[in-house]
């Protein structure tokens, strides 16, 4: 097969989707691959290295979508993306489509086959290809509230873990799934006084199993949320319903209950957002106050750590790519129930039923496309 790899074009991600490593194992197996010149500078990978890998390196974004047969990418195609896009192009990489009714409905019209990285799931309920990515984006979301809590840059002027005679940050963490998990892990780190909110109590026990003395669960309904608010110096939203839109777990209203300074950072900005008041913003301009409350709501927070990010996003993806670049997608999809949920769009058809229900657009069972 021949695979492309794009330079990423999303405001300041310097992530690529594919180390040298990678590019040498679907190299041997005898696949073409091409990088776009530069696409992994950002991360600490020169064309030099691919070249030694066995990769060839093409001029220009649109000469690498045109030649490949499967595109594989990090971010979301953008705008400018949009019309590269061939049909029947397979393109592999995050695409978080619930959020986002043009992309949704642009690859619709590309009629390319669209495999999302946060939809492929194991049979037990694992999403194996999120996982690298959210453990990044937890760990970041402790170190990047911790620094805006600093007065000088809108926070209540509060050390995370504070010193002998004075009380550390308060810490609230919306889901114990892996995001808020590792966040909890950093936070607990850094000596915080951290709460851990969940629906699932099998998970609270877990968490309370493992965590140490500093974190605490509780059940998370509006109650204990709005309780909870009106003390915490940093809140992470951490929830995921994969592949669809997350839930608003934080009304406008509840900004009113919130002190000066308090610190939101919304991991779940790229599906939508489990704060309300939150909406995408970039490395480049990553905060804004809204009722003195200050938003850290960074689309593509693992962007910041290209290097640890590209390596471990393509630990996770790349036996994937080889099973799609060996078999093709469907009879990949046929043969590996991992791969079928992570397509989402099939020539046109909306095949991911919390995408079709995100936009009240038509549903079409994958397996339509999927029979010999």
């Amino acid at each position: 097969m021949i695979i492309g790899i794009p330079k990423e074009i999303k405001n300041n991600e310097n992530r690529v989707a594919l180390t040298p490593a990678g590019a040498q194992e679907l190299v041997k197996r005898g696949h073409t691959v091409y990088i776009q010149h530069t696409a992994g500078e950002g991360s600490g990978f020169p064309d030099e290295m691919y070249i030694q890998a066995g990769a060839k390196i093409l001029p220009s974004i649109e000469e690498t979508y045109a030649t490949a047969e499967m595109i594989i990418k990090v971010k979301e195609p953008i705008e400018p993306e949009y019309d590269l896009i061939r049909e029947d192009q397979l393109l592999f990489t995050y695409f978080h489509f619930a959020s986002h009714e043009p992309l949704t409905k642009a690859m619709a019209k590309s009629k390319s086959i669209c495999l999302a990285y946060e939809t492929v799931e194991k049979a037990e309920g694992g999403l194996p290809l999120l996982v690298p990515m959210s453990e990044v984006a937890g760990r970041m979301a402790t170190q990047k509230g911790a620094n805006y809590l600093e007065r000088p840059l809108g926070g209540k002027g509060i050390l995370m873990g504070g010193v002998p005679g004075t009380l550390p940050a308060k810490v609230l963490i919306l889901g114990g799934g892996i995001v808020g998990t590792q966040a909890a892990w950093m936070a607990a780190g850094l000596k915080a006084d951290v709460t851990i909110l969940d629906v699932s109590l099998p998970r609270m026990r877990y968490l309370s199993d493992v965590m140490p003395a500093n974190v605490k669960t509780r059940m998370s309904n509006e109650f204990n949320i709005r309780e909870l608010i009106k003390t915490a110096d940093l809140i992470i939203g951490a929830v995921l319903i994969p592949g669809a839109k997350a839930p608003h777990l934080i009304t406008r209203d509840m900004l009113k209950d919130m002190q000066k300074g308090t610190v939101l950072v919304d991991v779940a900005v790229d599906q939508g957002g489990c704060i309300e008041t939150c909406k995408p913003t970039t490395h480049e301009d990553p905060t804004y106050i809204i009722d003195e409350v200050l938003h850290y709501c960074v689309a593509n927070m693992p962007g910041a750590v290209p290097y640890t990010s590209t390596v471990a996003l393509t630990n996770a993806t790349l036996p994937y790519a080889i099973q799609l670049a060996e078999k093709g997608w469907q009879k990949a999809a046929q043969e590996n129930k991992e791969l079928a949920k992570g397509l989402n769009i099939i020539k046109g058809d909306i095949v991911y039923k919390a995408v079709a229900e995100a936009f009240d657009l038509e549903y079409v069972p994958v397996e339509k496309h999927l029979v010999s």
